[in-house]
């Protein structure tokens, strides 16, 4: 398995601990919208975080001194390539 930057690895982490679901009336529905949404989260919080605060964040955010709309875009993406070849 390959190792994850810390940002595509916070993505990966969003959405597996977002809940898959419930049993509703005893019958199993897929969330996948929710983990999606958890995952997006993430990436936001990754490239765009809200505060960063080195001391607190050392291995977080590696995107965070993306400043343009095409240096967001290329962050993102950069996320989705590694977690596409993991």
């Amino acid at each position: 398995m390959t190792d994850l930057s810390p940002a595509a690895q916070a993505v990966l982490d969003a959405f597996a601990n977002a809940s898959d679901g419930e049993y509703v009336d005893g019958e199993w529905q897929q969330d996948d919208v929710g983990q999606l949404a958890a995952a997006l989260r993430a990436v936001a919080d990754q490239v765009v975080p809200v505060e960063v605060h080195p001391e607190v964040y050392e291995d977080c955010c590696q995107y965070s001194d993306v400043k343009t709309r095409a240096g967001i875009r290329a962050a993102i993406l950069a996320i989705a390539t590694e977690l596409e070849a993991r």
